[in-house]
């Protein structure tokens, strides 16, 4: 007698409900993608999509990490990376926004933001993002991105001069306590609230 398929074997543990997770963390998941494509709405809701995929194959070992939240995070940014290095051979250079709403009390100021923002390289705007946005340490930006955490560094006070040059005297100066030099209107001041404070000014 064949026992191969008779045997019961013990079931699995039900992961926690995906469908409840993507819905509590999709809003934030968006506000990112958004930052990481300069105000492109439309990839933005792409690359959510896809991130979520990628974290629904796995869902039953991520549901079990401290941290499933991040893990997406994390899987969201690297998204976008790889999308950046597939178009990167074929992309040209235009001086044409993607579509960007533009309600708020400063319509002129979000884009000059999110221009900002679209300029930088995308591993400089990763790392941004993840720093400031995400409230990520250096080390933890650094594993993330798959970085040295003197890389990161220095690609954040790059980027944050860079954003400090385009966007001028409008949003006042800090200084982030850790080591980036500069700072761009509240991006770098040790307050986690204000280091959120210009990001979340575009969204």
């Amino acid at each position: 007698m064949d026992h191969s398929t008779s045997a019961e074997q013990p079931a699995e543990p039900v992961p926690p409900d995906f469908p409840a997770f993507a819905v509590s963390r999709g809003r934030h998941l968006l506000r990112t993608a958004f930052l990481l494509t300069g105000g492109d709405a439309h990839l933005a809701e792409d690359l959510v999509q896809e991130a979520l995929g990628r974290v629904f194959v796995k869902w039953r070992r991520i549901s079990r990490l401290d941290n499933p939240s991040g893990y997406a995070q994390t899987v969201l940014v690297n998204t976008f990376l790889s999308y950046r290095r597939r178009r990167s051979s074929s992309e040209r250079v235009t001086d044409t926004l993607p579509d960007i709403a533009v309600d708020g009390p400063d319509p002129a100021l979000r884009l000059t933001l999110l221009r900002a923002l679209g300029e930088l390289p995308a591993q400089d705007r990763a790392v941004l993002v993840l720093r400031f946005w995400e409230d990520r340490s250096v080390e933890e930006t650094a594993a993330a991105l798959r970085l040295s955490s003197t890389a990161v560094r220095s690609r954040s006070s790059r980027a944050l001069a860079r954003m400090r040059a385009t966007l001028g005297e409008s949003l006042g100066d800090g200084g982030e306590a850790g080591g980036d030099s500069g700072g761009t209107g509240g991006l770098a001041t040790t307050d986690p609230t204000g280091r959120k404070a210009v990001l979340g000014r575009v969204l």
